[in-house]
């Protein structure tokens, strides 16, 4: 039924467009798009563990799709994207996931000081904290709200902005509502010294009646006095503000949740039936405290961000859980790192309750030398720590010839926590990490990337190595502005593995290459990766091992 709804819906938006761009003449407006396509060949590998899902074992190829149309004229703008799915496992690592249809249209047009968006939504109130609609294709999130949003300018300083619809889930929408508004605007001090943007925004959901009843059902089962109460309406408010003055921008916002029913995945109480259990619904308000700070001067940058979160897990639905069905995004509190053995370990941000602070400081004496030091420390609200890292680099230029960068980082992971490996120590590592660029000329370059991965190495007396010490190395040709050839492996030098005995040191290679015509770029790669976590704009999730090719198409148009 929603399939052919949104038939419906696309045709009348293709005729809107038709009309605007051939009904007035020779003004054909601005017609763009762009394309991402993923392609994965699956090819089981025992040794890894890369094995035991649809793909592996029968399907062979998973794909996903997202084609995006727009068009702009005479004031409006118009916009519908394609989505495509064929064994994908995007959506859960362990399964396969198939379907197709029209992932997004909207409609935007200004008049005079009003802004009036209907179809799908993307957007946020301050940092996200209370409210964001958004998307992340490599976690398959896409979360956007489904309905109407106005703006309408008081002033020219000044935007009062409402929202009200439901919120995506794939192809298919959940029913309960989700409203808001704000109030945002931006104030010059005296002679421009300083400038404030400060605003207030307030979201509610409503729970929609089939959902309170499965709610009510479950927590009946729970005993005295486990039981909790549940309600149909939940609301969140936040106040923010940023303040720049000379070399010193700030920001904070804090925000509150009034009572609700979230799922708590670590609490542990007794059932009806005298067994020990893990996991209840609870109903509780929450909180959220966040602020950065940042100073720049020449050659000079340092940032200070503290985080403060209890209680704040918001969703659509309060069955969902992970990545699914969130109204709302915390912003995360730890450095995201790009090279491979840096990132294998990244904290996922904790909902129900953590504190963080995170330093960042950057120099560079010269446009030769840089420094970098970044420090963060997450523990839970008993100062249990969950995350620690310790990130240092220093990058040399050597004219236009060539550059190095080199450093450390220190972590401590509680794999417990982020991983749900129950009864394992903390784990941590030490990682030095190199990378040379050398460029022949202005179209011919390679860069050479090592990292050695040291685990539990004593700093802090955790005995936790998870799977052991690793290795690894990429060589990467750039011949502008067509071709990019890389080869990498990734060697477990040092194994632990429980699952198996007898462990050898594995390789986990890959080969690939990158072509680039204008706006198209083509890659193609042969891929062994060990299971990780995978983060996309500070959420993750633990993802298991693959073994196969890869291959995508990016176009814009």
């Amino acid at each position: 039924m929603l399939l052919i709804k949104q038939n419906g819906l696309l045709l009348v938006l293709l005729t809107f467009i038709y009309t605007l761009g051939f009904s007035q003449g020779n003004n054909q407006g601005t017609f763009s798009g762009n394309l991402e396509a993923n392609g994965n060949f699956f090819q089981e590998d025992v040794d890894i563990l890369a094995t035991g899902t649809p793909q592996y074992d029968h399907q062979l190829f998973g794909a996903e799709t997202w084609m995006d149309l727009r068009y702009s004229n005479f004031g409006f703008d118009v916009g519908v994207r394609f989505d495509l799915f064929n064994n994908s496992n995007l959506l859960n690592p362990q399964s396969s996931y198939s379907d197709q249809g029209i992932g997004r249209w909207f409609v935007k047009k200004q008049v005079n000081k009003l802004g009036i968006t209907a179809g799908y939504i993307y957007d946020q109130i301050g940092s996200g904290i209370i409210f964001r609609a958004f998307e992340q294709r490599p976690l398959l999130i896409d979360n956007a709200l489904m309905g109407l949003k106005l703006t309408y300018d008081l002033t020219p300083d000044w935007q009062i902005k409402a929202f009200t619809g439901r919120q995506k889930n794939l192809f298919d929408l959940y029913e309960s509502i989700v409203r808001g508004g704000s109030i945002e605007g931006y104030i010059v001090g005296d002679s421009s010294r300083w400038t404030m943007a400060p605003g207030i925004g307030v979201v509610g959901r409503t729970i929609d009646d089939e959902t309170m009843g499965r709610l009510i059902t479950t927590l009946s089962f729970y005993p005295d006095p486990f039981r909790v109460g549940a309600k149909y309406n939940s609301y969140g408010i936040s106040i923010y503000n940023t303040l720049s003055a000379g070399n010193f921008t700030w920001y904070v916002e804090g925000a509150y949740k009034t009572q609700e029913s979230f799922f708590d995945p670590l609490f542990e109480y007794t059932n009806s039936i005298g067994e020990k259990a893990i996991g209840k619904f609870d109903f509780q308000d929450g909180n959220v405290i966040y602020t950065s700070i940042g100073y720049a001067a020449k050659g000079l940058g340092i940032s200070v961000e503290g985080k403060r979160t209890e209680n704040f897990t918001f969703r659509i639905d309060p069955f969902e859980t992970e990545n699914r069905g969130a109204i709302n995004f915390l912003p995360p509190m730890a450095r995201v790192n790009t090279y491979r053995l840096n990132a294998r370990y990244t904290p996922a941000t904790q909902e129900l309750g953590e504190q963080a602070i995170q330093l960042d400081v950057r120099y560079s004496p010269s446009r030769k030398l840089g420094f970098l030091v970044n420090f963060s420390n997450i523990t839970t609200l008993n100062n249990d720590l969950l995350y620690r890292e310790v990130y240092t680099e220093i990058t040399y230029k050597y004219k236009r010839k060539w550059q190095l960068i080199s450093g450390i980082q220190w972590q401590n992971y509680n794999q417990n926590i982020y991983e749900g490996k129950p009864g394992v120590d903390i784990l941590e590592t030490v990682t030095p990490y190199a990378e040379y660029l050398y460029k022949f000329s202005r179209k011919k370059s390679i860069r050479i990337e090592t990292q050695y991965m040291l685990t539990a190495p004593g700093i802090s007396g955790y005995k936790n190595r998870d799977l052991g010490d690793w290795v690894f190395a990429q060589v990467e040709v750039g011949l502008a502005p067509h071709w990019i050839f890389t080869i990498s492996d990734m060697y477990n030098i040092d194994p632990v593995n429980k699952t198996r005995e007898n462990v050898e040191p594995i390789h986990y290679p890959t080969l690939g290459v990158v072509y680039t015509h204008h706006s198209n770029r083509f890659e193609l790669k042969y891929v062994k990766q060990v299971e990780g976590i995978v983060c996309a704009g500070g959420i993750c999730r633990l993802e298991p091992a693959f073994s196969g090719i890869k291959m995508s198409v990016r176009s814009t148009f």
